[in-house]
């Protein structure tokens, strides 16, 4: 055996860091650049050229996020059990079937279970990257996840435009291109899979849960901050109902992904304090209600938009690096996935209370209670917890 000074050790730690990074994030930039490129125009797709009523898409989009969410949890605990890397390739493959299905489908069944692949494939592509950027060393990992964010957000702002494009030679093209874009992914995933360390011998999927259940702490922040997601997403539906003006609800999205990336390099390594939830949640509550009061003022829905990207840049490395201190080694996976689950129940079950009240034209009163809830969990936003204990090969990374 070599035995390497504690100085090359270390140089031997940063590089490998180093190269999980850019990995994942060339991994989120085709990853994220694909799935936005297709489903800024899947809707008018199946609305346009294939035809199916409003009704049915909105039953095809509702039963991805469902089954995507339900999953979070076992495949959380399938990332510890088989690591990071082999999951992750196995969720873009899925991925690439799924997308190749939505350019080819001209049927009600062929969108379906291109959308349960989506979801099936998004369930485990999560947890897997979150773990293999959890198992980076502590000085590494939120510099690492924030580049990864503002990776995520910067597909986010040019995948759009990206498919439009490709939109002059068909949605199959589209389609294609970001399977093309997934397979890249599964290549540097697959390329990943001995960097995410040995994979402990963990209890079975049910003990597994049980053990996360039992850490009453965690559950706690799990549940107050659960919202954040509902929070950040609502505003997808909630600003085009609200405002009606193609332009100015593309200035906002274009806004909200630059806020959410401007904030990481300030954020990346404070993210563990309690105040970066808390004052998360209170950029949510504010941008609600400036939407509230006058939805329609183009100033004012760009002030909007700066706090919900604040909102969301904020609680997402906050999210990230809590569970990270939550979760014992060989874990992060489940609580990622509990979390996952706890927060799509929160964003199902609250977005249809959302929609209702939209339905019923009651929009201030939808408003209003969706910034009430961020404020309420910002006010009930635990203390961080304590670093529990790693194995010393985490710490080299």
């Amino acid at each position: 055996m070599i035995l390497l000074r504690p100085s090359a050790a270390a140089d031997v730690a940063a590089l490998k860091g180093r190269r999980v990074i850019a990995a994942m994030v060339c991994v989120q930039l085709a990853a994220a650049l694909g799935y936005y490129a297709v489903m800024a125009h899947l809707v008018t797709h199946l609305r346009d050229d294939v035809g199916l009523l409003a009704g049915t898409i909105a039953l095809v989009l509702g039963l991805r996020v469902a089954v995507q969410y339900g999953l979070f949890l076992p495949f959380g605990w399938l990332v510890d059990r088989i690591g990071p890397g082999l999951a992750g390739s196995a969720a873009c493959v899925l991925r690439v079937a799924a997308f190749t299905l939505l350019g080819l489908a001209d049927g009600l069944g062929g969108f379906v279970t291109g959308a349960v692949l989506l979801a099936v494939g998004g369930a485990l592509f999560h947890p897997a990257a979150q773990s293999l950027l959890a198992a980076l060393p502590d000085r590494a990992r939120p510099g690492g996840f924030g580049t990864y964010v503002v990776a995520g957000q910067v597909a986010a702002v040019a995948g759009p435009p990206v498919g439009l494009m490709l939109l002059s030679g068909g949605f199959v093209l589209v389609a294609s291109a970001s399977a093309a874009a997934w397979a890249v992914s599964a290549v540097l995933f697959w390329l990943l899979r001995r960097l995410g360390g040995a994979r402990p011998e963990g209890p079975r999927l049910l003990p597994g849960v049980a053990e996360v259940l039992r850490d009453r702490a965690f559950l706690r922040f799990a549940v107050v901050t659960a919202p954040g997601t509902l929070l950040a997403g609502q505003v997808v539906s909630v600003v085009p109902l609200t405002v009606g003006d193609a332009a100015l609800i593309t200035v906002f999205f274009c806004t909200v992904a630059v806020a959410t990336a401007g904030v990481q390099p300030l954020v990346a390594r404070r993210a563990t304090r309690p105040w970066v939830m808390r004052a998360g949640m209170l950029c949510f509550a504010a941008g609600y209600l400036l939407l509230a009061a006058v939805p329609a003022a183009p100033g004012v829905l760009v002030a909007a938009a700066v706090l919900n990207g604040l909102g969301n840049g904020l609680t997402t490395p906050a999210a990230f690096q809590t569970i990270v201190r939550y979760a014992p080694e060989g874990r992060i996976g489940v609580y990622n996935g509990l979390y996952a689950f706890m927060s799509g129940l929160a964003a199902f079950f609250a977005g249809l209370a959302v929609g209702q009240l939209f339905d019923a034209g009651a929009v201030p009163a939808a408003l209003l209670g969706l910034a009430a809830l961020g404020a309420l969990s910002a006010a009930a936003t635990p203390g961080g917890p304590r670093c529990r204990a790693r194995a010393s090969a985490r710490s080299a990374g």
